[in-house]
Parts: structure tokens; sequence; C-alpha cells
């Protein structure tokens, strides 16, 4: 994907752009979505998927713009800026982040017929430490979804590394850029002396305060089976064959990586504990010819999950590898048992258990 413009073309030409092509949506959205859409489905029917598809766009494009107008007010209110890393700016631009997911899910639940249930334990919750959270990468969206789930039903102030490419959406680019959050530069475009993934996690790791939660995907992209091949081909180079043969028993996930998640143990406080999350639902969106095909989804996104505390992880690197293997077999066997439909545990269970 093409790299991101710099920081000033961002904020003085993309983000006004978007609110002001919010501004001409706001009297037409609807006469787009019932007038052109309709047309448009008539030609290309299938459960209204045009309909469907224009009003989201334009429901995202005014969401985004009405983000970017609240973000300014907040950075006027800091003095422009002067106070932005105070706790009550810090506090506040969490609470935004927790209102907009609400609204941008309310929106999406209502048009795409999404739903999403979390399986735990009954009365468990999260303790108050920090948490890293790591989680399978499968279908459109899934980041989202997980972090609408730790600000609103975890109430947690989710930290995330991303892609550089993100930074074209304006609201996300402003409102990452003033959390505990950071963009990361692939190495092909990355300038000498600017700070990799590893780096980042670290900096980021360090500094989760008790109700922080730093997000990571292991597997660093959507599962496909090219991808899923050469990690296992990369295992067997490596004379692990043994770990080869049971990767290819896992078809729902990949080989995770583990050097973002070793950097982040070794950063983190040691009362923090780790959270593994699988879900499922969206696997079989990968293409954007599976997600027009899949219009409206209609679908039920299950997450569940299971906590172990950094203390009780093996305190040499090998051994960590290991484990975050060992719980990605556990994530590949309960969605092996969603798929099937019957009743999976409310976490992941180990293979052998």
């Amino acid at each position: 994907m093409i790299a991101p413009p710099p920081r000033w073309v961002r904020r003085v030409v993309l983000a006004p752009l978007v609110v002001l092509l919010a501004v001409l949506l706001v009297p037409t959205s609807i006469m787009l979505a019932l007038i052109v859409g309709a047309a448009l489905t008539w030609l290309l029917p299938g459960r209204l998927r045009v309909l469907r598809l224009l009003w989201m766009l334009s429901f995202y494009v005014i969401w985004d713009a009405a983000a970017l107008v609240v973000l300014f007010a907040l950075w006027v209110a800091s003095g422009f800026g002067l106070a932005m890393h105070r706790p009550w700016v810090q506090r506040a631009h969490v609470a935004v982040a927790r209102a907009a997911m609400a609204v941008l899910f309310w929106q999406v639940r209502w048009t795409l017929r999404l739903r999403i249930e979390i399986e735990v334990d009954a009365g468990a919750r999260l303790p108050d430490v920090p948490v890293l959270v790591l989680s399978r990468h499968a279908g459109p969206g899934d980041s989202f979804i997980l972090v609408d789930v730790l600000l609103g039903r975890a109430r947690r102030a989710p930290a995330i590394v991303l892609k550089d490419t993100l930074q074209w959406d304006p609201a996300i680019d402003v409102l990452l850029s003033r959390l505990p959050a950071a963009f990361v530069t692939p190495l092909a475009r990355r300038r000498p002396g600017q700070p990799g993934a590893a780096e980042t996690i670290t900096r980021i790791s360090a500094d989760l305060g008790p109700d922080g939660a730093l997000v990571l995907f292991p597997e660093g992209g959507n599962v496909t089976p090219r991808r899923r091949a050469k990690r296992i081909e990369v295992l067997r180079a490596r004379g692990k064959d043994a770990l080869a043969d049971r990767a290819e028993r896992m078809p729902h996930v990949m080989v995770p990586h583990a050097g973002g998640f070793l950097s982040a143990l070794d950063a983190v406080a040691p009362d923090a504990a780790v959270l593994v999350v699988a879900h499922t639902g969206l696997d079989r969106l990968v293409t954007v010819k599976d997600i027009w095909r899949e219009l409206p989804m209609d679908k039920t996104i299950v997450l569940g999950g299971t906590l172990t505390r950094v203390g009780d992880l093996p305190a040499d690197v090998e051994g960590r590898e290991l484990w975050l293997f060992e719980q990605w077999e556990r994530v590949d066997t309960w969605i092996t048992a969603r798929s099937a439909g019957l009743d999976a545990p409310a976490r992941p269970a180990a293979p052998h258990e």
C-alpha cells in the first residue's frame, strides 16, 4: 500500500478534506442511499448490497469527520496541544475513542447485521494490572472489534502498534498519535534511525498503566493458505520439523511471530498478565469478493480468551516462544470446535486437555 504523506499534509490537507466531504454528505447521504443505491441494487440484485455499502461508506466518512472535530476541540482545550500529555487530557481522548467506537459498531450492527458475543468464565474479569492482548488476525475489522470490546466492556485503555499506512485515515491518525499507540514504517521504507516494531513495543509496554492493554497480532496479517504454508516452510528450514508437523495440524491459524511478544514481556511490569484471544465469524472474508458475497454479513462474531500471569510464563526465550506456539494450538482447537457447531469452552482449551 502507498506510504502516507507527511504529517503536515495529513493535518492541513487530508483532515480538512474529510470534514468538507462529510459536510457535503450530510444533506445528500440519504438521497444517495435511497436513489442511487436503489437503482444500482436493481441492476445488481443481492440483499441490497449496494445500498448497504453506500450507506456504510457515507456513515464512515461522517463518523471520521465528527471525530476530527471533537479532537480539534480537545487540542484547543489542551492549550493548543501544550497540555496534551496531562492525565485529564489523556482520559478525555480515551473517552472519545470509547464513544466513537460505540457509535461505529452501533451502525455496523444495524447495517451489516453483525452480532458480537464474548465467551468468558462466569464472574471472570481482567485484573487491575497491565495486560498484553495477543489476538489472531483473520477477517476485516477484527482489530476494530477487539479495540471496541477492550474500550467498552473491559473499560481498558488499549494501546496498539499499527502499520503506518493506516495514517491515511485522518481520525485514526490524529487520535492514536495522542494515545500510547504508534505507527510503524515497514523496513523497506524505514529511514535510518527510525524505530521499528520491537523498539516501539518496548517503549509502549514499559509505560502501560494498570488499566492499559497492549494489543498485538503475532501472526502479522490475515491468515491465507500461502502465508500459512510459508510459515511452515520456515520452520522446516530451521530444522524444527516437529513444530512444523504440529503447525500443519492447525488449519485455522498461522505460526505466530514471537518477536513483538518477547519485547513486550521484557518491558512490561512483572505483575502484568497475558490475554490470548480467539475469535471466529470473519474467517471466510479474505478478499473483496468474499466481503461482497457475504453482504449483509448477518454473522455472529464470537470471542473467547484465556488469561495467564506473566510470572507464570517460562523465564527463558525458547520456553516463551514454545508457550506462544502452544497458545495458538489452543486457539485453533477452539475455532475447530466453534466451526463444527460444538459447545466450545469459554476459553480456548489446550489440545490435550
